[in-house]
């Protein structure tokens, strides 16, 4: 039974996915690493704290990981935010599960101002009971930091008591690590047998899908 919903944000409730990679990749571009969209694109849903080992040296990355995060920080919000659009159905889905009683929170690798900004671009702002971003937790995803915010913010809830919908595999990783089940969504991008084999116990095409399904899916209340 699930009494808790906990939603990732980028790439399952907001079609971000490529304006984020997009704007990692020229960041990075700008203090001279080249990077590949397509390579860049698979490790969005990760925070910054544990995409940029992936493509940045490490002796250089402690050197210069505020500056190099702050740049693409201001890059994104200027240059590639007002693209961002919500993906049909997330207010309808938020409403059904309030009707039914279900707590619903955001868990995020985003910063706090990024999140509030997504939610209201979902048209979610006032149907969210919890939001925990990267702010509320020491290490973003794919450890549990994050989702394991979000249940000391729903306690006395149990993670059994709870489902994390996510559109990556480092969501599904998150999730199992922290003992909560974990519902995919094809929305941002990532194949069906790289969400499978993260641990989803169902898979849906976006948020709209999820609705039109969710009587019978694992966000039901019973």
């Amino acid at each position: 039974m699930s009494r808790a919903v906990i939603f990732d944000v980028d790439g399952t409730l907001i079609d971000s996915v490529d304006p984020h990679a997009e704007a990692w990749v020229e960041a990075l571009r700008h203090f001279g690493i080249a990077v590949p969209f397509r390579a860049m694109r698979h490790e969005i849903g990760k925070g910054g704290d544990q995409l940029l080992p992936v493509f940045v040296p490490a002796e250089r990355l402690a050197r210069e990981e505020s500056t190099i995060s702050g740049f693409r920080s201001d890059l994104f919000k200027r240059d590639y935010l007002p693209r961002v659009r919500p993906f049909p159905g997330v207010p309808a889905l938020f409403e059904a599960l309030r009707r039914t009683g279900q707590t619903i929170a955001l868990a995020s690798s985003g910063k706090a101002d990024e999140v509030a900004r997504y939610a209201e671009i979902a048209g979610i702002a006032t149907l969210v009971d919890v939001t925990v971003t990267a702010d509320d937790a020491e290490r973003s995803k794919p450890e549990p930091d994050i989702f394991a915010a979000a249940l000391a913010n729903l306690a006395p809830l149990r993670a059994e008591e709870c489902v994390v919908v996510g559109d990556t595999p480092w969501d599904g990783i998150a999730a199992g690590r922290a003992g909560i089940p974990f519902v995919g969504v094809l929305s941002g991008g990532f194949p069906e047998a790289e969400l499978r084999a993260a641990g989803a116990v169902a898979i849906f095409r976006d948020p709209e899908d999820m609705l039109a399904g969710y009587a019978a899916s694992p966000l039901a209340p019973g």
